[in-house]
């Protein structure tokens, strides 16, 4: 499998994209002008105490207050005397620990999103090319990727060996293989970095920021850029120099493996990333088979529906159903990889008869999520049939980050349908002529809504003025949203009709052909902004764009030849 690393540095933002075999499985932004938290340490100041919630609200200077539960306290950061306390936090109230007014350390493990301030904890962790730091513990760990035993073994030996005393540690994955040297460069620089992180948290008033995660960039070389990656790619000379350096620092070995993106097209163009982080944002991804997934996001989780779509198979329903659900299964961890999708996560897989094949598809999920560098559990099937899994939420998804809620439907992802609205529109009729005099009204609504407003032949808009004895002008208008509605006037029907009317008589004009006439099958239905023109002969020109003369004109519709 090939891997390479796309960096798009612009002024404004750096946009990385990891692809295998060149396909995206991962992509990441970051504005320059508002970097993320995640990561960056604190001196804060306990402003609220929670006995109830048995957590803090801190005040770290970003605005808003960050939340510390009371499980990601950590003795080291509130004095020796409150260590038993802490320990034992089960037992007793949050208040018993933190007080208002009170300085602590702490790190931002969550950032904040949407209305959430940032979620922090007391426990101090700082990543490495090889290692983790965690000053506050005392323990050592191996990443649970590394499977072989005598290898975890091995760097667990080594780990013990160059950790100082009373320092926790966790050994990465990318470790693998290495030698003691290697370690050992990495645990001084970060000791080092630890070091001067207490020397700042001794000085000066809370809040404030003591220490700043890399950015973007610097997370990816650290990361992400491992010997299994066969070019990294950047498509700016500060961008490049900028990763020469820090792979200098970080993996001399991977220098050669930078390049300068030099083509006329955007980088992500010419890798035609663009379009497949537009197919990452739609709510329904298709599978080779013809099977397809439906991804849909709440406030409290992520629901995930498996259809078979297309596909029809050519063993039995069973063998098609297995088949989509195996299908699924790599293109759902790859999505929630690609998308970043964190928190509950609720798979609704196509029903099967046996528990085999369940156990089957649960197998190849877990084989699949052990790509994903951050972490997922499949938790099992519950009594509805349905596949619990969690995975890691850190940062924002894909979604949060590249879009904002609709301002029309407020995040519903729907809208009123036409006739709904119509009817909204006849409601609103009848109280403004219950609440307002004149002998006509003229409204503007989206020009799908105005069609059906008017009826066929305006046969429901007469319906309309008989029920109310008043004279109603509909005029459809292209700007207008679906679902929103204009009162232009109240007032004389000669004034509001010379308004309405979006045609005059005689005058040529460009429209296109979309339906054929109802009871006149030979002529042509064409609408300008919802109001209708019956094109005479013009039904065999069905979809076309014609010109054509408005011979006479009524309120509903006008009469027009073709030129």
């Amino acid at each position: 499998m090939s891997k390479e690393i796309l960096a798009d540095v612009d002024r404004d933002q750096i946009r990385i994209a990891v692809l295998e075999d060149r396909q995206l499985v991962e992509f990441y932004v970051e504005k320059t002008y508002d970097e993320r938290v995640i990561g960056n340490i604190y001196k804060g100041k306990v402003a609220n105490v929670l006995p109830g919630m048995q957590a803090a609200f801190v005040d770290i200077g970003l605005g808003k207050n960050a939340f510390l539960y009371v499980g990601d306290l950590n003795s080291y950061n509130l004095g020796s005397e409150d260590a038993d306390v802490i320990e034992s936090f089960k037992r007793t109230s949050i208040k018993d620990i933190l007080r208002v007014g009170q300085e602590v350390l702490v790190q931002v493990a969550k950032e904040p999103i949407g209305t959430k301030g940032a979620r922090i904890s007391t426990n101090i962790t700082l990543p490495g090319r090889y290692l983790v730091l965690m000053p506050t513990v005392d323990y050592t760990g191996i990443s649970r990727r590394i499977e072989k035993e005598e290898e975890r073994k091995r760097l667990k030996a080594l780990a013990d060996e160059i950790r100082p005393s009373h320092i926790g540690v966790i050994v990465r994955t990318v470790a693998e293989g290495k030698d003691l040297e290697d370690l050992k460069t990495d645990m001084e620089y970060l000791k080092r970095l630890w070091d001067n992180i207490q020397v700042k948290q001794k000085g000066g008033k809370a809040p404030r920021q003591i220490y700043k995660d890399m950015n973007l960039l610097a997370r990816i070389v650290r990361d992400i850029f491992t010997p299994e990656v066969s070019k990294f790619y950047v498509n700016t000379s500060y961008g490049y120099e900028k990763v020469l350096e820090l792979a200098s620092l970080i993996s001399p070995s991977l220098k050669n493996r930078v390049s300068l993106y030099m083509g006329k097209e955007d980088i992500f163009e010419y890798f035609n990333i663009e379009s497949e982080i537009e197919r990452a944002l739609e709510r329904k991804v298709w599978l080779k088979s013809g099977g397809y997934i439906v991804i849909d996001h709440t406030e409290a989780l992520t629901a995930i529906d498996v259809n078979t779509g297309k596909f029809v198979g050519s063993i039995d329903l069973e063998d098609t159903v297995v088949k989509t659900n195996m299908e699924a299964t790599q293109e759902i961890a790859k999505q929630l990889r690609l998308r970043d999708i964190g928190g509950i996560i609720i798979i609704d897989f196509i029903d099967m008869n046996t528990q085999e094949h369940q156990e089957m598809v649960i197998d190849a999920l877990e084989v699949e999520l052990k790509r994903d560098r951050t972490k997922a559990h499949v938790l099992g099937i519950t009594n509805l049939g349905l596949v619990e899994m969690t995975r890691k939420k850190v940062r924002q998804s894909l979604d949060e980050v590249l879009e904002k809620a609709c301002p029309y439907c407020e995040g519903r992802g729907r809208i009123l349908s036409e006739e709904t609205m119509a009817k909204k529109v006849e409601r609103e009729i009848s109280r403004i002529f219950r609440t307002r005099r004149g002998e006509a009204i003229l409204i503007e609504v989206h020009p799908s809504v105005a069609a059906v407003i008017i009826g066929v032949g305006g046969n429901r808009l007469s319906q309309l003025e008989q029920r109310h004895g008043k004279y109603i002008f509909i005029k459809g208008k292209d700007d207008l949203h679906p679902e929103e509605v204009r009162i232009k006037a109240v007032g004389s029907r000669v004034k509001l009709e010379n308004f309405a009317m979006p045609v005059r008589e005689g005058q040529i004009i460009d429209v296109i052909i979309e339906e054929t006439h109802i009871t006149n099958p030979s002529d042509g239905i064409a609408r300008v902004d919802g109001y209708i023109i019956d094109v005479e002969e013009g039904a065999n020109l069905l979809g076309a764009k014609v010109k054509v003369q408005i011979n006479k004109t009524y309120r509903t519709y006008a009469k027009a030849r073709l030129i």
